[in-house]
């Protein structure tokens, strides 16, 4: 090879020359501060999302004893597995994320646990993204019906979201600057929201619960007479809550100095997050004036009639709009890092029609088809709720039980691994071993946990749809893997050489 030649094909930076040598061409536009990296992770927990939109659910499960302590019970293991997860990310820094990572860490039959890893990231990935934006529609819903009689419906919701869709997947086709932008906006509105809502809640009503009914106050609405299992089942509000920090390895393609930012994004969403959401859960619980009242809103969004109730019409409409602004903000993220997990399990061939899912937008360089698969599959997770009122909490389920999973598959592996995993630059040394172990353990009881019936007796409008969900799709690419893909899957694909990744970047250059 001449020195031209040569010098063409040298990766231009540190970032580019580990993604060589993960084998892949830096195809996406790496544009992504440490900072905007986190800001990504932190807008899908949203707090206001997720603490808010099943919020109702846990007023019946548990109550807000189940919710308070619930939080920071579940926060402890969150902190674990993404600990975990940080540390392999920081040695594989790649948009593949877990299924990736599952890949390289399996000690035999890679393919097949990347295989795996991969459709329960998939599938929790469309599930959070539906779970993120039906919860915006509800809410919408709920400040429409409040602010011009859009009577809050099941088809008004499903309307309202698949509107929300196509906006996050036109904001998204745009490119990944402006969603970098909106997400750091994002950051400060979530921030922000929390301290006025709180603020507000402290300030404005003429009383507030006693600290014995905020900590202690045990509310079983549920059918189910064992208080034990009620409370597990309002774990479900944290554990969903505290889901979509693996976009900050999903990003990883896109973010400077990425074996470190990622692993750093991972850890500091989920930290700030759990701080940030406790005292929401706090002072909102404190502001209630009606319990049953609240429970039973007839906008189907009990934070919506805490805020009224508790401060008046103009000021609890003025509270739900923070609250609608911060889910639209987290959906978007969610498309974005959904996206960049389909396009690079699509890269691998792991997905029917993936030349067309992994096609990369030459003007904007982001995986446009991707991104409205995110969206269309997201809708059609939602669809149930035309018929089944407790749609949501199975789409939350779904959401928290594929991630998770796939969160945890490539944690066990790496413990497995021993001493003879290579650490990237962020390391947890000598505690890898035990941390990664109670993370697996946990992941296993949750896994079971909320496949359980939520409700008692067991009706069509109580049913927990979410085993057959996981039946279907997971049943699915089993029978796919055995029958077919195992023949030709062989996990995460080297795109070529040094010189090949080379004349792909070139090319994207010249086109863009």
């Amino acid at each position: 090879m001449d020195v031209s030649a040569k010098q063409a094909a040298e990766p231009a930076d540190e970032d580019s020359a580990r993604l060589h040598q993960l084998g892949y061409a830096q195809e996406l536009r790496r544009t992504m501060s440490t900072f905007s990296n986190f800001a990504v992770s932190f807008t899908i927990i949203s707090i206001l999302s997720g603490c808010l939109t099943l919020y109702g659910f846990g007023m019946k499960t548990g109550g807000p004893a189940a919710m308070i302590w619930g939080w920071p019970l579940v926060g402890l293991f969150v902190i674990l597995v993404g600990l975990g997860m940080a540390e392999v990310c920081s040695s594989y820094p790649t948009a593949g994320g877990l299924y990736y990572w599952a890949a390289k860490l399996a000690p035999r039959n890679g393919a097949a646990w990347a295989w795996f890893t991969g459709w329960f990231n998939l599938i929790g990935q469309i599930a959070v993204t539906a779970g993120i934006d039906f919860g915006a529609a509800l809410f919408l819903n709920a400040f429409l019906d409040l602010q011009f009689g859009f009577e809050a419906t099941p088809g008004h919701t499903i309307l309202l979201l698949a509107i929300i869709l196509v906006v996050h997947g036109l904001l998204n086709t745009f490119g990944v600057k402006i969603v970098a932008l909106l997400n750091t906006v994002s950051v400060w509105w979530h921030l922000a929201g929390v301290l006025v809502i709180v603020g507000v809640l402290i300030i404005v009503p003429e009383k507030h619960q006693d600290a014995s009914f905020v900590f202690s106050e045990f509310v079983n609405n549920t059918g189910w007479a064992s208080p034990v299992y009620v409370f597990l089942l309002g774990l479900l509000l944290a554990q969903y809550t505290l889901t979509g920090y693996d976009a900050s390895a999903h990003m990883t393609e896109e973010t400077k100095n990425a074996a470190k930012a990622g692993p750093r994004g991972i850890i500091n969403s989920i930290l700030v997050s759990l701080v940030a959401g406790w005292v929401l859960l706090i002072g909102l619980t404190f502001a209630i004036q009606d319990y049953e009242g609240a429970a039973g809103s007839e906008t189907g969004v009990p934070p919506a009639q805490i805020f009224i109730d508790a401060t008046g019409a103009t000021t609890g409409k003025f509270l739900l709009l923070i609250c609608i602004g911060a889910q639209l903000f987290c959906g978007m993220a969610s498309v974005t890092a959904n996206s960049r997990m389909i396009y690079a399990f699509a890269r691998d061939g792991a997905i029917p029609g993936s030349k067309f899912w992994h096609r990369i937008n030459k003007r904007t360089q982001t995986p446009t088809n991707a991104v409205w698969l995110a969206a269309g599959g997201a809708l059609l997770l939602a669809l149930p709720y035309l018929w089944s009122v407790t749609a949501y909490a199975a789409v939350t389920s779904i959401a928290t039980v594929g991630l998770y999973v796939a969160y945890v598959i490539p944690v066990f592996l790496r413990v497995r691994k021993g001493d003879d995993f290579e650490p990237g630059p962020w390391t947890l040394g000598k505690w890898a071993k035990p941390i990664g172990i109670v993370a697996t353990v946990w992941v296993c009881f949750i896994f079971v946990l909320f496949m359980l019936p939520q409700g008692s007796p067991i009706t069509i409008d109580s049913f927990n749809y979410t085993p057959i969900a996981f039946l279907v799709v997971l049943g699915g690419a089993a029978v796919w893997w055995f029958v077919s893909a195992r023949k030709w899957f062989t996990g995460p694909k080297v795109q070529g050489s040094e010189e090949e990744l080379a004349a792909v970047e070139k090319e994207l250059k010249e086109l863009g």
